[in-house]
């Protein structure tokens, strides 16, 4: 380095001038003692070998035996202690660190946030020691810092978060907001907030900002918003005031959460719990029925037990059948059967006579299923069943039940015929969770169609299904 390079000049431009190595040394103190920021040097193992006034005082105390022993300690931005420092890591790895965050123990016990920049120095290829440099943010820095950290979280977020103006105009909109709504930033800062509003909801935005106006959040809630396309979303929502650096009112965040996937869960909870509870009453309303069925054919009690337990058993075999087949389809294990095999195993229970006098007549194109269909067809041949044991052919000495099968065209059709049980005096006020399930389980899963017609002798249901469903 030479005297130009430093800006320094000597009285006699034609004297040529050097300054000796201890007037360097000396002058690059100087400059380090004269810097705003806390600056310090090592050798090539890590001890300290010069440090300015504005480190040791960030430190709280000189460096000892080349070490700041005794110094104030260094936290990552997550609060962990450092037990590798920054330099150590330079040195090691040969690479700069450049406005790396960290957090130092100040005076009065809080913690001051600096940025870390810290350079190995060569000679050659060799690491011959490293210079650190620490700067601390003031105040101002520090809260523009912050700031900027705020709005990185916020653009980062996998909420949308919104702000708006008292008057619904919107002012900040992020990416998770593009995502959710459609609408870019572009397109949305500047419009009011009310093009997320469904029609039937403007209210809700009246009182929000009536309620923001007073200062008061409004906790989460879940409602409905309008996507750009005009599909509506489900959502959570929370809105909180926004206040200036005097405290006032100035406009409200808005956080915004898809809960499609918790509606979804939830109404998949109801029809379980729906399910579970139908399910127990049938087995109630089936056991009765069982025992009055074999109570009409047994001739001692002796008998009656014996038909009561043989019914029960297949009963609950049927139900077996249609469980696992549900849990084989998910395990892959499943293998087809027929359509009546399948029947027969479900209305086994029912059976009491057979030959001319059979009370259950299965007849028609036995049909190949596959596992998936057949869980499905479980499903809905052992709703039919119930019901049937509950208000129809199944609860009478007299009711016979008819099934006939036939493949016609591109689909395979079961005709459920009862007969002889009580009069039916028209089709149903109500339709009960059985039949609903039957319904979904028909034209959701099976791609089919069910019709029930409600004959004065008994009921007729009539069950299409693509022949591709069933034997694929």
């Amino acid at each position: 380095m030479d005297v130009s390079e430093m800006g320094l000049q000597h009285s006699d431009p034609c004297e040529e001038w050097l300054l000796t190595a201890a007037d360097r040394l000396g002058l690059l103190a100087d400059v380090f003692d004269a810097l705003p920021m806390a600056i310090y040097t090592t050798d090539a193992v890590g001890k300290i070998v010069c440090f300015n006034a504005v480190a040791a005082t960030l430190f709280g105390a000189e460096p000892t035996d080349g070490a700041w022993t005794g110094a104030r300690q260094l936290y990552w931005p997550d609060g962990t202690p450092m037990h590798e420092s920054p330099m150590s890591i330079a040195i090691k790895e040969r690479r700069p660190i450049r406005g790396a965050e960290g957090l130092i123990d100040g005076p009065d016990g809080t913690l001051l946030r600096i940025l870390i920049y810290t350079t190995p120095m060569f000679q050659g290829e060799t690491v011959i020691g490293g210079v650190n440099v620490l700067l601390e943010l003031g105040e101002q820095s520090r809260v523009a810092y912050l700031e900027q950290r705020l709005a990185a979280i916020v653009e980062c977020s996998e909420d949308a978060i919104i702000s708006k103006d008292l008057s619904g105009t919107v002012i900040t909109w992020n990416r998770a907001a593009e995502r959710l709504f459609g609408y870019s930033a572009a397109e949305a800062i500047g419009r009011p907030i009310m093009i997320l509003i469904p029609d039937d909801r403007r209210q809700e935005e009246e009182a929000i900002l009536a309620s923001i106006r007073n200062g008061t959040p409004v906790a989460r809630y879940e409602t409905w918003r309008k996507r750009k396309d005009g599909t509506l979303v489900p959502i959570a929502l929370t809105v909180s005031p926004l206040r200036d650096r005097s405290g006032r009112i100035i406009g409200a965040s808005k956080i915004a959460r898809d809960i499609s996937d918790q509606i979804r869960i939830r109404e998949h909870q109801t029809l379980v719990l729906n399910e579970m509870s139908h399910r127990v009453k049938n087995v109630l309303a089936v056991a009765g029925g069982l025992i009055g069925l074999s109570a009409r054919s047994a001739q001692n009690p002796k008998a009656m037990a014996r038909a009561v337990q043989e019914r029960l058993g297949a009963y609950s075999r049927a139900h077996d059948l249609t469980r696992k087949t549900a849990a084989d389809v998910a395990g892959g294990g499943a293998e087809s059967t027929t359509l009546h095999t399948l029947v027969h195993a479900i209305v086994a229970p029912y059976v009491i006579e057979s030959g001319e006098d059979a009370n259950v007549v299965v007849a028609g194109d036995d049909v190949s299923i596959d596992a998936n269909t057949t869980a499905s067809l479980a499903l809905v041949l052992h709703e039919f069943t119930t019901n049937a044991a509950k208000y129809g052919a199944f609860s009478t000495p007299s009711g016979k039940l008819s099934v006939s099968t036939r493949e016609t065209g591109d689909f395979v059709e079961l005709v459920w015929t009862e007969r002889g049980g009580p009069r039916i005096a028209g089709r149903p006020t109500r339709q009960g969770f059985g039949s609903v399930l039957s319904v979904r389980t028909v034209e959701g899963q099976l791609n089919g169609t069910l019709q029930i017609e409600w004959q004065p002798e008994g009921a007729v249901i009539v069950l299409r299904i693509p022949r591709e469903r069933a034997e694929r």
